[in-house]
């Protein structure tokens, strides 16, 4: 059967870092504060003329390269984002253009933090099915623009950045052992969708609006769903966690890292963690993590990796693959 294997990594972050400190100089709140609650110690922010599509097309160019594959042998884009440059065209097809891949698919999906997972799932699909050989996945964002800076529970969290692979067909057998993507698990629930969104949009404000969190409540709901998720994605394999070599989950906040890790049985040293440098980069987060871990050599080729994520919807997901 056909697989959809990881090529290549790639990524990208802003040059510039703002700090807890430099916080302190904006809102009323501290390092400590931060730390505590997030894990977050710094992150990076974009450029004001600093698009999605730049810090996207950044991370495509980096997985291209590392691919060792030419433009031409991309069949498609996919852009995981919640912060496109405009309302249309998609990041994609700029994305697209800017790295001369020949004309095929090319769309962005919007899941907020689940975003890449589910943009993920949706090129396996059509890998799978025969519809493209090599497909450009990237997770982009550049959140900045869309937080309110007065508040002092929404921008000590988020920041920028963009992370990329390339997914490529390949033949299994079938079983646990292929590489490439073994299963992906997607959900929504639209009844919480006010947990966590923004506050305004083209069809009802005219503006893109800020970030709007009920921590609390989304804190709550992201432990039980990524837990939950995970479960039901070895479960699907009949394996248990012990199996997994690697987790890599949204960065979004060490406390949710640590108790979904805790609820699996799983130690901190099998977890992927970039949260305290990244801050929650929303659909960047896990292929920035991802890229990391495979660049310094912790992920190696036929580790068994889990992926998982929550964000706005609220969405929820995981994808388990062989590396």
């Amino acid at each position: 059967m056909i697989r959809s294997v990881i090529k290549a990594t790639g990524a990208y972050l802003p040059k510039k870092i703002l700090t807890n400190q430099d916080l302190e100089k904006m809102v009323e709140t501290s390092d400590d504060w931060i730390f505590q609650r997030s894990g977050i110690k710094a992150r990076h922010i974009a450029a004001d003329d600093e698009t999605t599509a730049d810090l996207a097309i950044h991370a495509g160019r980096m997985a291209l390269k590392n691919s060792g594959l030419a433009p031409e042998d991309i069949d498609g884009v996919i852009v995981a984002t919640t912060t496109p440059d405009q309302t249309f065209p998609a990041v994609a097809v700029k994305v697209q253009a800017a790295l001369g891949i020949s004309p095929g698919l090319a769309f962005d999906v919007q899941a907020v933090c689940t975003g890449f997972v589910y943009a993920l799932s949706v090129a396996d699909n059509f890998i799978v099915r025969g519809q493209a050989a090599r497909i450009l996945v990237i997770g982009a964002e550049k959140m900045s623009s869309i937080i309110d800076w007065s508040d002092r529970t929404t921008c000590v969290l988020f920041a920028d950045g963009a992370g990329a692979v390339i997914l490529e067909a390949d033949k299994g057998q079938g079983g646990n052992a292929d590489r490439g993507i073994l299963s992906t698990h997607l959900y929504a629930n639209g009844n919480q969708a006010g947990l966590l969104h923004t506050d305004g949009g083209p069809s009802s404000t005219g503006r893109s609006g800020h970030i709007v969190m009920q921590g609390r409540e989304v804190f709550k709901y992201a432990v039980q769903y990524m837990a939950d998720v995970v479960n039901e994605a070895l479960a699907s394999a009949g394996i248990d966690a012990a199996a997994l070599d690697w987790l890599v989950p949204h960065q979004a906040n060490i406390r949710i890292i640590e108790a979904t890790a805790k609820k699996l049985g799983m130690g901190m040293d099998k977890v992927i963690v970039t949260v305290e440098r990244h801050g929650n980069t929303s659909a960047a987060s896990i292929p920035l993590a991802l890229h990391e871990a495979v660049s310094d050599g912790r992920i190696k080729k036929g580790d068994l990796i889990l992926l998982e994520a929550m964000g706005g919807g609220l969405t929820w997901g995981a994808a388990l693959l062989r590396f």
